[in-house]
């Protein structure tokens, strides 16, 4: 067996492989003899056919699994051992190679077209993404307890809607003349009274009214434009410039009364805390509010350093193999038409990310490894679940480390936390590189910059 290879230019790669009868002829024969012995050919008892007979019938079709096997054990044996990185795999070239013909050929020559992974200089200096980390205020614990408290709170259904109730039925948009207008808004909708905007003019429209009844006011008094397009569901646009009366007709309306801030609340939060008073229990949503938007902030940094290293990335690509490949390997439903049209925004971008990847890879595996899969379901299985009564230390960390192999065996059940894992390997790789020093923001002025 012979192996060469030609360069077609910076990155494209022609392939040749010679395979001659010796390579595969022990192989062959030893199958001819095994299929021999268990042949039953009418006229001849079984394993008693002649071998002339046997050789007819199955030696090309023996020939050609042995040589398909050999060609591609040796192709990637060749570029492993030539260490030659290259992009996608592969891919056959049936023009050069011709018809091979394995019932009288003897000796045979195969081409395949390969592509080198361009060199994907990170451009480190180029970079610049903020990195932010959240100044938590009273004002924002206030805000979670009282989220806390409602979440928390005890359920109703009231006949009549109060002042405090959360509502819910079908809006209608209404033309100048008072009548649905056609084509308008029509939808399902709910919303939280205390929430719309002109307290003292919408609220009293719906207090004392029961299901059925029917509330006329106008949607730009009562909701913001992004309330309007969440509650209307229409687009953004269309919320901006929102300005008619709606009719509602209400369906029912919900009532719920908060939970009292005491220690049935902090161990209803925290089942594996041991809060003592309201400044413990402020101190450990301080942490958690921190934790959550903290973890945002490394989110929209590792984003934004991977969007522009994928903006900085100029080396060429061998993009008429790149859309061979494609097709070959992608949907059955992608044409080289279709690919063709969404080169640019689609491929483009997808390819320029792979090669990126590939090159950090080289700095630091960024793949979560199975005990980092584990640790992490280990960790949400803890924080809901409690150790039983006959249960000591020991015994509780062995279950739960049972429970989270068990759990990440699967690979679609625990598809998030490879993300997440993935993206804190990614993002602390950027750290290193980049070094940035975390910007304090509040928690408002965070919400501003990442919108």
């Amino acid at each position: 067996m012979n192996i060469t290879r030609e360069n077609l230019g910076d990155l494209d790669l022609l392939i040749k492989i010679d395979i001659v009868e010796s390579d595969y002829a022990e192989k062959v024969a030893k199958q001819l003899k095994e299929y021999q012995k268990k042949a039953q050919i009418p006229g001849f008892r079984k394993g008693m056919a002649p071998m002339g007979m046997i050789q007819r019938l199955y030696r090309s079709a023996i020939v050609a699994d042995e040589v398909q096997s050999q060609l591609s054990e040796s192709l990637f044996k060749y570029l492993d051992d030539e260490k030659l990185d290259i992009i996608g795999g592969p891919l056959s070239n049936d023009e050069k190679t011709g018809t091979v013909d394995f019932e009288k050929g003897k000796d045979f020559t195969f081409y395949f077209d390969a592509a080198l992974m361009p060199v994907a200089n990170l451009a480190w200096d180029k970079i610049e993404a903020a990195l932010y980390q959240i100044k938590v205020n009273p004002k924002d614990i206030d805000k979670q307890i009282e989220e806390i408290c409602q979440r928390y709170g005890n359920f109703e259904t009231p006949e009549t809607v109060n002042e405090k109730c959360y509502v819910y039925g079908r809006v209608e948009e209404l033309d100048k003349e008072g009548n649905v207008k056609e084509g308008g808004v029509s939808t399902f909708t709910s919303f939280d009274l205390s929430s719309v905007k002109n307290q003292e003019e919408i609220v009293p429209l719906f207090v004392g009214k029961k299901a059925e009844d029917v509330v006329v006011f106008n949607a730009s008094k009562a909701f913001t434009a992004s309330d309007i397009e969440k509650n209307f569901r229409i687009d953004s646009a269309a919320a901006k410039k929102f300005k008619s009366d709606v009719r509602m007709t209400i369906s029912g309306c919900s009532l719920v009364t908060p939970h009292e801030v005491n220690d049935e609340l902090f161990a209803k939060v925290f089942p594996n805390e041991k809060v003592k008073d309201v400044a413990a229990f402020r101190k450990l949503l301080s942490k958690e509010i921190e934790k959550s938007y903290n973890e945002q902030g490394e989110i929209f940094f590792t984003n934004e350093v991977r969007r522009q290293l994928i903006d900085n990335f100029d080396s060429p690509l061998p993009e008429a193999f790149l859309k061979r490949w494609i097709a070959k390997h992608g949907d059955k439903d992608i044409t080289p038409e279709k690919i063709e049209e969404e080169w640019t925004e689609k491929y483009i971008p997808s390819l320029k990310w792979e090669i990126v990847e590939s090159a950090l890879t080289k700095i630091k595996p960024l793949e979560p490894t199975e005990n980092e899969i584990v640790d992490y379901v280990k960790d949400i299985l803890r924080n809901n679940d409690t150790k039983k009564d006959d249960e000591d230390d020991k015994a509780y960390d062995e279950r739960l480390e049972q429970s989270a192999r068990t759990i990440a065996k699967d690979r679609q059940n625990v598809q998030q936390i490879v993300d997440r894992i993935y993206a804190r390997h990614s993002c602390d790789l950027f750290k290193e590189q980049l070094k940035p020093e975390p910007v304090k923001v509040t928690i408002k002025e965070f919400s501003e910059k990442i919108k």
